[in-house]
């Protein structure tokens, strides 16, 4: 297996497609989060989701505000969402909208939606394999060992399911964001219209993210045991 030359400019044939995507998704995300920026808002990002999170029952799930940008997550372990200062302060679409989302996640938790749980699961075992199977791959093809070659395959193949998975995660809490934002009456039509278009921007780059990884595993599958490899 080669990195340089002919085995690296095979890899980039390979991926050129999800680079592709994430590039025009990443244009997209800050497109869209630029406008939705502009459009001013009753509430804050934070006063939002807390509407959010209290119309639910979710009293106990606690608010923090971080640093950073678009850092904003939700921590399942200590029931917290964190949200950036420009999302948390600001009084904008893009942070109500942002904050829905992460919201959205906590709804998610609280009411046992599966795929979440099942990515929650699998993230110490996808951040292993991430950057371990490469190595697992590339000791294999020195050894010439087939078994650790599958090994680091299908290491990687967990954080193929990882971001499979993470999809309709990702999906669904957009999709509780802005049931909320229109049920709870935060947000107007013309407001929405910007949330819809930034949170749909920031799925793009979930679906391209899961491309690169889908792409990725084809290639070490094709380059470690088909055409690609080197005795």
């Amino acid at each position: 297996m080669h990195f340089y030359g002919a085995g690296y400019f095979n890899y980039m044939l390979w991926m050129l497609p999800g680079i592709v995507l994430a590039m025009w998704a990443q244009y997209k995300v800050r497109s869209t989060y630029h406008s939705a920026m502009q459009i001013p808002a009753p509430l804050s990002g934070a006063a939002a989701a807390r509407h959010v999170l209290d119309s639910a029952g979710l009293t106990d799930v606690k608010i923090e505000e971080i640093g950073g940008q678009l850092s904003d997550h939700y921590d399942p372990r200590d029931r917290v969402l964190r949200l950036s200062t420009d999302v948390f302060r600001n009084r904008t679409a893009a942070s109500v909208g942002i904050a829905a989302h992460e919201a959205g996640h906590a709804l998610q938790h609280a009411f046992g939606y599966a795929p979440l749980a099942i990515r929650n699961a699998a993230v110490p075992v996808a951040s292993f394999g991430s950057n371990a199977s490469i190595i697992i791959l590339i000791v294999g093809a020195l050894m010439n060992s087939f078994s650790l070659i599958m090994a680091g395959i299908v290491l990687f193949g967990v954080v193929v399911v990882f971001q499979l998975v993470n999809l309709p995660v990702e999906f669904n809490a957009s999709s509780r964001a802005k049931e909320q934002l229109v049920k709870l009456g935060i947000l107007g039509e013309e407001q929405m219209l910007y949330v819809r278009k930034m949170l749909s921007a920031a799925a793009l780059t979930y679906v391209a993210g899961t491309l690169q990884a889908v792409l990725t595993l084809l290639y070490y599958v094709s380059a470690f045991t088909g055409g690609d490899r080197r005795e």
